[in-house]
């Protein structure tokens, strides 16, 4: 049973029609029902290259999506094999800050739904909050400060005809985004990979902009661990979806308010590819537990 089902709501006509128009063109090219999906972010091609690729699509070839205008993501939908084991990836992804509405950047999200992705895993570049913290450390997302403030799936569904208010708020609410076994999951993985692993809250902004040093300061207060301008609207939506999600962030830069310096964005794309290679390696070795996630 998903979400939808247990609180009664239902996802809008008009979206699920779409919904429906993109799934069937993806399976008439090949795709199939897969459990595990995982969203690459920047510099983190080489997961891909590593498996057994079935099947992939450019996102401007494919209905309902938006090809990214970041160059860093290259903007592919993929159905590929490593040890026998199958996963959707989403190589790259769009952001709220590239000019579409929300309920555009997230179809993506509902599209891996939809083919059948129970687990999804949100990997991002992120700005470290914590003074531990260096440049090249992994960060397994435990919770999420969203600023968007959940707009991902604000219209996007339909509350029971019958339902007072109290019920509609209490069904929409979500409860934590990050699901706690699979979070431990990813951090048993990485421990046995060898990967050194922080945990923590992950701030969604909108970006596209680098934090002032205030900001930073305000972050930092309310228990923030890491800033970044995607994954909080995906995640909004894949919880209502009923899929179970993790994230995990990769520190490119520590934020100046904590003695960082100032970075560029190629700087950013730099880190991201020195610790590529252990982040691959840790994604692909989850493979095989992610599916035996319970339900």
């Amino acid at each position: 049973m998903t979400r939808l089902q247990e609180t009664g709501w239902t996802l809008r006509p008009d979206y699920r029609r779409r919904l429906e128009m993109t799934t069937s063109f993806l399976r008439d090219r090949g795709f199939v029902d897969c459990e595990v999906a995982l969203v690459l972010g920047s510099g983190l091609g080489n997961v891909v290259d590593a498996m057994e690729v079935e099947v992939q699509v450019g996102f401007g070839e494919i209905p309902g999506f938006h090809a990214p205008t970041v160059e860093a993501h290259r903007g592919r939908l993929v159905q590929a094999v490593h040890e026998g084991h199958r996963a959707l990836l989403l190589q790259g992804r769009n952001h709220a800050y590239e000019g579409m509405a929300l309920e555009e950047v997230v179809f993506p999200i509902a599209t891996l739904a939809a083919l059948g992705a129970s687990t999804l895993v949100l990997t991002n570049a992120a700005g470290g909050l914590q003074a531990q913290m260096r440049p090249g450390d992994l960060m397994v997302i435990t919770d999420l400060l969203d600023l968007h403030l959940h707009d991902a799936t604000r219209g996007l569904f339909l509350p029971p005809a019958e339902a007072d208010l109290e019920v509609q708020l209490r069904a929409a609410a979500p409860r934590r985004l990050f699901d706690a076994d699979l979070a431990r999951r990813l951090m048993e993985v990485a421990a046995q990979a060898g990967v050194a692993l922080h945990s923590g809250t992950y701030v969604s902004l909108w970006g596209p902009n680098y934090e002032l040093p205030a900001e930073i300061g305000m972050l930092r207060r309310v228990g923030a661990a890491a800033v970044g301008m995607s994954t909080g609207p995906e995640a909004a939506l894949a919880h209502q979806l009923g899929m179970r999600v993790g994230g995990i962030s990769c520190i490119t830069n520590i934020s100046v308010e904590v003695g960082g310096s100032v970075v560029t964005h190629d700087e950013v794309i730099e880190v991201g590819a020195q610790r590529r290679d252990d982040f691959g390696r840790m994604l692909l070795a989850a493979l095989g537990p992610l599916h035996e996630v319970p339900r």
